[in-house]
């Protein structure tokens, strides 16, 4: 597959978050599906979050088998990477949130919906260059049947986490604007474009790892916030459902996406 060819399809799988996005146009939707909506993108979140961390394992892994041989120079190296990009993923956010948004936070110390989605698609946006990462180097490697799959399969995943980010913003009582949307997505789906480009172009583990711990970090952070947020709604079995729903989006998608990859 060709570099023009990669980038293009690469940008068509980041893209795709956008036809999760309208659901925040929602007009005045009821508090029971917000409360619903809330946890289903909590959901999506916790899959994210228990499957970037499998596949930051991966690499580290096979660095532990080496190391076992007497060269643990690439072990040591990707721990440390790991170890530091998950805290500036994790704490960054307490501190962004302490110096630039806590000011503006609503009533009861919860961010508001606007805040929340912007952070839930940045927190995305990092998966998806990892995302990007893997489809461009799976490309120039000559893996052509591979980085197709991977860019089917994370194009249906991207979507899934457009609803991810669109929840929160069902929750306030002014809709969000088509601009505002496409901020969004922008900030979540154009990752995987950038990480298929610097893919193709350059292999790099290390690169590799950082962007999935530095994802995991922040996507910690975002869970917490929704998990506070679904707290007002006084509604447990919704929101356990609304959690178990959204995660078994992400998995099923992630299992398509396996199955056909293998």
């Amino acid at each position: 597959m060709s570099f023009t060819d990669t980038v293009l399809l690469g940008a068509v799988a980041g893209f795709t978050i956008f036809l999760g996005l309208p659901v925040a146009r929602w007009p005045n939707p009821r508090r029971d599906w917000q409360a619903f909506l809330n946890a289903l993108a909590t959901g999506i979140l916790v899959f994210l979050f228990w499957d970037i961390l499998g596949k930051a394992r991966e690499p580290i892994d096979d660095a532990l088998g080496t190391a076992r041989d007497g060269a643990p120079g690439d072990l040591v190296q990707l721990l440390v990477i790991f170890g530091a990009a998950f805290a500036l993923g994790l704490i960054g956010l307490v501190y962004v949130d302490r110096v630039f948004i806590r000011r503006h936070k609503v009533i009861g110390g919860e961010l508001k919906p606007l805040q929340l989605a912007l952070m839930i698609a940045a927190g995305i946006g990092v998966h998806n260059f990892a995302e990007g990462l893997a489809i461009g180097q799976a490309s120039r490697s000559g893996a052509l049947e591979l980085a197709t799959m991977l860019i089917v399969g994370f194009g249906l995943h991207n979507m899934t986490e457009g609803f991810g980010v669109a929840a929160p913003l069902t929750l306030g009582s002014a809709r969000p604007s088509w601009g505002f949307l496409g901020l969004a997505g922008l900030i979540g789906g154009g990752p995987t474009f950038l990480g298929t480009v610097l893919g193709f172009s350059a292999q790099s583990t290390p690169i590799f790892v950082f962007c999935l711990a530095l994802a995991a970090g922040s996507i910690l952070y975002v869970v917490a916030e929704l998990l506070h947020v679904g707290r007002r709604f006084q509604s447990p079995e919704l929101v356990s459902w609304g959690v178990a729903v959204g995660f078994g989006f992400g998995f099923g998608t992630d299992l398509l996406l396996t199955w056909a990859g293998a």
